[in-house]
């Protein structure tokens, strides 16, 4: 490793290319970095006593052997972010020269020679490459040929805002002090040997001063750096950037979780979201053969497959599709490892369709009976990870996966799929207000239970007491419950009996009983909704119509939230 304190501008000048590797992020610097970057740059230019400002370091690998251009190709490692928004910042600056006819001491044409190009035809002119995702962006934006303003559909939005942030800001500010503070940065020049280095190491080991990786972005470093270009550019486009590809625009959220998931699976230990980078290495360590890390990445990539199609609701069959929604209602996110073996064993064939949609159905009435029987959900994580599993005989799936699933209760109470006995009392007496989430979600499955007109936009719909929540009850509404009104309303208010969805809550609010029944629109007769049926046809509205009606919809809940039978 050789490392020295140099100028910014001195780092790019000369015949040589910054080329970031094809598995290092995408340019990811937002406004709020490059104002901040800005206002350093001015600092410096106006205020001579500051001999200088430190940037944080380039780390780069040295290239074994010359390039036959001539031109030296010195792999990013870390710094990528930076050196990026500074060329972004040289070439607003080059345009504004040139723009306002100003003499600062270099010439536009020269701003490019020394620090954005070398005097060749071919690729390698450009003294930056970014990844696939970025690249063409950073090109066209070098050769004056796009236009920000309608960038084609491919572009890379953070390099467009950020070069265009430069360059409204160069349009009021003095170019001379803009340059003169660039000339006055300066960062650690870090050139690693690839003979000698261990570049992961050391790129684990830098306190950058740029945003935070994620631990996606370390493991996606610790499988590809250190291969032969040719080996990372295979495992990269075969197999890691399909991955990216799936995930999409959610990438950065969801692959340290799949990551997680993924190891729980694979080793029954369910590791902390925030040491995954750790767990991972212990799963691949660095010692394993090129063949057999090919081996593990292709199967990450295969279970990434299943994993966006349940956690990120992906599935293209409806019917399947349905059962993850109902499971991502109920924020069920311990389930995803299981999920990820029974959708595997699915796409093997060891499952059948409609056995895995029962099982589906298991997975969403076992955490939602419990969530109702107030049972304690820290017991869900290991259940889910390895103590159904262990139990399941892959001949005798859904048969096998029943029985697991009825003796829980053996290991601990806390355990356990409550009966149908237990789940139907708890039912008929619990607020189920106090989780609103919950509380939409269970009477969206209500209304829609066998409905071949069902509710598709559940955002469309508030949940509606019947009873007014109102301590203040009216005159009315105090006749319609009788004498002992102020005990049934504390006991049955956030009970399922006197609950509803309405698109009309507001019109409907604290009005009597038979008002809130008749009105048009938006009455309980004129809204059309299979909860109301019974409900209309009740003519008070007291303690015996609410129990009758949690009654008639705890009977229709046994059929949707099912029990291991």
């Amino acid at each position: 490793m050789e490392a020295r304190d140099t100028d910014f501008l001195q780092l790019l000048d000369g015949r040589k290319q910054f080329s970031v590797p094809i598995f290092q992020r995408r340019y990811s610097w937002e406004k709020k970095h490059c104002e901040k970057l800005w206002n350093d740059v001015l600092r410096l230019g106006q205020n001579r006593e500051n001999p200088s400002h430190f940037l944080g370091s380039i780390v780069y690998i040295e290239p074994r052997v010359s390039n036959v251009s001539g031109v030296r190709e010195l792999h990013v490692i870390d710094g990528q972010q930076r050196l990026t928004t500074l060329t972004l910042l040289l070439v607003a600056l080059s345009r504004a020269i040139e723009e306002q006819d100003n003499n600062i001491g270099i010439t536009p044409e020269e701003l490019s020679d020394y620090y954005l190009n070398v005097r060749r035809t071919d690729e390698s002119r450009y003294k930056q490459l970014l990844t696939q995702h970025d690249k063409d962006t950073l090109i066209q934006l070098l050769e004056n040929r796009i236009d920000y303003n309608a960038p084609p559909a491919a572009s890379s939005l953070r390099l467009l805002e950020n070069y265009h942030f430069f360059e409204t800001e160069l349009q009021s500010a003095n170019l001379e002090t803009v340059y003169n503070g660039i000339q006055r940065l300066r960062v650690v020049d870090i050139a690693l040997d690839r003979s000698h280095d261990n570049p992961q190491l050391i790129f684990e080991s830098l306190n950058s001063t740029g945003l935070e990786l994620s631990q996606a972005d370390l493991i996606r470093n610790y499988v590809l750096m250190g291969q032969k270009p040719s080996l990372q550019n295979r495992l990269y486009e075969e197999y890691w950037f399909p991955m990216e590809q799936r995930f999409g625009d959610e990438y950065t959220d969801w692959f340290d979780w799949f990551i997680r998931d993924y190891l729980t699976l694979k080793t029954r230990q369910i590791p902390n979201i925030r040491n995954v980078y750790d767990d991972f290495k212990d799963y691949i360590p660095k010692t394993t053969d090129t063949e057999n890390l090919e081996d593990v990445i292709a199967d990450i990539s295969r279970y990434s497959k299943h994993y966006v199609k349940f956690a990120l609701l992906k599935e293209d069959d409806p019917d399947l599709l349905e059962c993850f929604k109902n499971i991502d209602d109920l924020r069920a996110g311990v389930a995803r490892p299981f999920l990820l073996e029974i959708y595997e064993d699915y796409i093997q064939g060891n499952v059948q369709k409609s056995d895995l949609i029962e099982i589906l159905r298991l997975v969403e009435s076992y955490v939602f009976r419990r969530a109702m029987c107030d049972i304690p959900t820290n017991s869900l994580n290991r259940t889910f990870a390895f103590r159904l599993m262990a139990k399941v005989d892959k001949g005798a799936y859904l048969e096998s996966l029943k029985e697991a699933f009825l003796n829980l209760a053996n290991q601990s109470a806390s355990y356990r799929y409550p009966s149908d006995a237990e789940f139907k009392r708890e039912f008929l007496v619990r607020g189920v207000y106090n989780n609103l989430r919950r509380c939409r979600y269970l009477l969206c499955k209500l209304e829609n239970h066998r409905n071949k007109q069902p509710i598709h936009r559940i955002e469309d719909y508030t949940v509606e007491h019947v009873m007014p929540q109102n301590s203040n009850l009216s005159a009315e509404w105090k006749k319609e419950l009788g004498e002992n009104w102020q005990k049934i309303q504390e006991k049955y208010l956030h009970t399922i009996g006197n609950l509803t969805l309405t698109g009309y809550n507001p019109e409907l609010s604290d009005r009597p009983f038979q008002e809130k029944k008749e009105r048009k629109p938006g009455g309980f007769r004129d809204g059309g909704l299979r909860l109301n049926v019974s409900l209309v046809q009740m003519e008070q509205w007291n303690e015996n119509a609410i129990q009758a009606r949690a009654e008639e919809l705890t009977e229709k809940a046994l059929r949707i939230w099912i029990s291991p039978q």
